[in-house]
């Protein structure tokens, strides 16, 4: 296939989205087919183009010699493009079922899809600032999602995602800003500062890095720009389900994977005050979220925590700046985006049927709702890393590159990351021991009219719920076919 057909997918949605919201009609019935539509043709466009393998660049605009509008589709893209292209029309489906009684359909779905068409240029771009440029719509994008509801709770959730966002894009635009400053590539197929630092600037290139660490690292919650998170799962789960697992939160991962193995040459950072200020900001991060859900009642926002939690396993792995801790984020961010929106495919499941939010709340409803529990219990054990699901081969691999790094502060990651596992295994099995087995003293009335949820939920969970068995069983080559990315991808 022709490069030119990465801009098709990138523009397939923005352009169907942009129509949704353009059009007036009597009715919005055409409104779920036309979103079904646009987003199966766009996944079936990107993965035949992860398969095809298009070689070469898209220049699409030129601004300077060493300023381009590019996309490119290489390892790590196509990485992050099939995760994405395999779970968006998943959640979709799913979107159809919890929001059928919502009256303002046309504007989420059309915001919904443009959603798409921006991460999808995020894992398509071929250099720093056409990353930057499509992450940026991304925001745009998102926040009338997470405004859709317009409570009072969703509009501060909406203004305070809105603001850090655009903190952290400042943060990391000084750090492009930089680079191309002193006449470095930021192109993602040469990568990195030619093993030199520009100008023998040491202490500046330490310092930008760092600014480009936490303003990517915005998106990706690590501390202390957390905060926004759990108040984003105001929004309709469809919305949370993306933002925890798939768009916002690992485009800001992938883009710090960016920064630091295309942008940033490892062997100049590595060993440096830079990289042990990154290492303990990620190491604090996923003790402090898992932390948090353990305290947390709120479902959504326990798991919302996780999330914040499960973000920091992926900095982890990218600030061991070795090939090792690359190939370890890369799983952890393929198969926690599996678990995780499939938690809260399961969260939102109960929220529409019973409207329940709370974990007190959820006292026997396992046996009223066997399915939903059963796929929850299924993403429970997976996050606690407990094998053969796949949250053990991440786990696994991320435990495995501290131990090779041997410095340590790799060693103190690897310790809290045996931590952060235990306070997983609390924060989601009382979850799950409270609906399967209630005790005495719960109130159990009520549960006579529950019913399980529609196919439209059910179908997606139990793929996810399916999917993460089998890729926890094919973990040994889905990690080789990783490794041989990082290897022929970036020089570390």
């Amino acid at each position: 296939m022709r490069p030119i057909f990465l801009l098709f997918a990138v523009l397939l949605p923005f352009a169907g989205g942009a129509a949704m919201l353009m059009l007036r009609t009597k009715t919005d019935r055409w409104v779920k087919p036309a979103t079904m539509c646009l987003t199966v043709l766009t996944s079936l466009l990107t993965w035949a183009l992860v398969i095809a393998r298009p070689e070469g660049a898209l220049t699409l605009w030129r601004f300077t010699i060493d300023l381009t509008f590019d996309l490119r589709l290489d390892g790590l893209g196509r990485f992050f493009a099939a995760i994405v292209a395999t779970l968006w029309p998943l959640t979709v489906l799913y979107a159809f079922s919890y929001l059928q009684n919502d009256t303002r359909k046309r504007s989420f779905f059309a915001f919904f899809t443009m959603s798409y068409g921006a991460t999808l240029g995020v894992a398509l771009a071929g250099d720093l600032f056409t990353m930057y440029c499509f992450y940026e719509l991304l925001t745009l994008c998102t926040v009338p999602l997470v405004l859709h509801t317009r409570t009072k709770e969703a509009t501060r959730a909406a203004k305070t995602y809105f603001v850090f966002s655009l903190g952290g894009a400042a943060f990391a635009f000084a750090s492009m800003l930089f680079l191309v400053s002193n006449g470095v590539t930021v192109d993602f197929a040469l990568g990195g500062l030619l093993h030199r630092y520009p100008y023998g600037q040491k202490y500046l290139t330490y310092v930008f890095y760092l600014l480009g660490f936490f303003g990517f690292g915005v998106k990706a919650a690590v501390f202390p720009a957390c905060r926004w998170l759990p108040k984003a799962s105001a929004a309709p789960t469809p919305v949370t389900a993306l933002l925890h697992a798939v768009a916002v939160v690992k485009a800001g991962a992938f883009a710090i994977l960016r920064l630091t193995y295309y942008c940033y040459d490892v062997n100049l950072l590595r060993g440096s005050w830079a990289q042990w200020v990154c290492m303990g900001a990620a190491s604090f991060t996923i003790f402090y979220g898992a932390a948090r859900a353990v305290k947390e009642t709120h479902w959504k926002r326990r798991l919302a925590w996780s999330t914040v939690a499960n973000l920091s396993y992926i900095l982890f792995g990218a600030t061991l700046m070795t090939p090792a801790g690359m190939s370890g984020a890369m799983l952890h961010m393929a198969f926690h985006a599996e678990i995780k929106i499939l938690a809260f495919f399961c969260a939102g499941a109960v929220l529409c049927r019973t409207g329940r939010e709370y974990i007190p709340d959820l006292a026997g409803l396992g046996r009223k709702m066997p399915v939903t529990f059963g796929c929850f219990t299924v993403a429970a054990v997976a996050l606690v890393g407990i094998p053969p699901l796949a949250g053990f081969v991440s786990k696994w691999s991320l435990l495995s590159a501290a131990a090779d790094a041997g410095t340590p502060m790799a060693y103190l990651g690897a310790g809290v990351l045996l931590t952060a596992a235990l306070l997983t295994a609390i924060y989601m099995f009382t979850t799950v021991s409270k609906a399967w087995f209630p005790s005495k003293s719960d109130d159990l009335r009520g549960l006579q009219t529950v019913r399980e949820a529609d196919w439209r939920m059910l179908v997606p969970m139990v793929l996810l719920a399916v999917g993460i068995l089998v890729t926890g069983l094919c973990g040994e080559p889905i990690a080789r076919a990783v490794a041989e990315i990082v290897r022929t991808g970036v020089g570390a």
